[in-house]
């Protein structure tokens, strides 16, 4: 188990990247997965981690298991690698931006939402 403040750390920036509440990543997974587009390439995340996301947002800080650290460094690494700067180039075709949003939306980040 990471220490006290590793595990401080990385609370903190879940939940600056996670930065749609459970009940809107809740709604969002039971649309994406009634979509026909749902079946993301397997090198990105899909929905069993925007599930698992979920039920972290629904925990206390101590409840905390080893799978949900992982996730949640799969997530906040995930999300900053997609918003980095060099994201914002406008390179993007229109469609490509709405499936990187949607993709990030399954991880609980919306991108179209300011940053904090």
């Amino acid at each position: 188990m990471a220490d006290a403040l590793e595990l401080d750390a990385l609370w903190a920036e879940f939940h600056r990247v996670v930065n749609m509440t459970s009940q809107e990543l809740a709604a969002w997974l039971q649309v994406n997965e009634a979509s026909e587009e749902s079946v993301a390439p397997p090198e990105h995340a899909g929905a069993p981690t925007g599930e698992h996301v979920l039920a972290i947002l629904q925990k206390r800080r101590i409840d905390l298991t080893e799978d949900d650290l992982d996730v949640m460094y799969e997530v906040v690494d995930t999300v900053t690698a997609e918003t980095g700067p060099e994201q914002g180039s406008g390179q993007s075709s229109e469609a490509e931006e709405t499936r990187r949003r949607h993709r990030l939306m399954t991880l609980g980040h919306d991108p179209s939402r300011p940053q904090l």
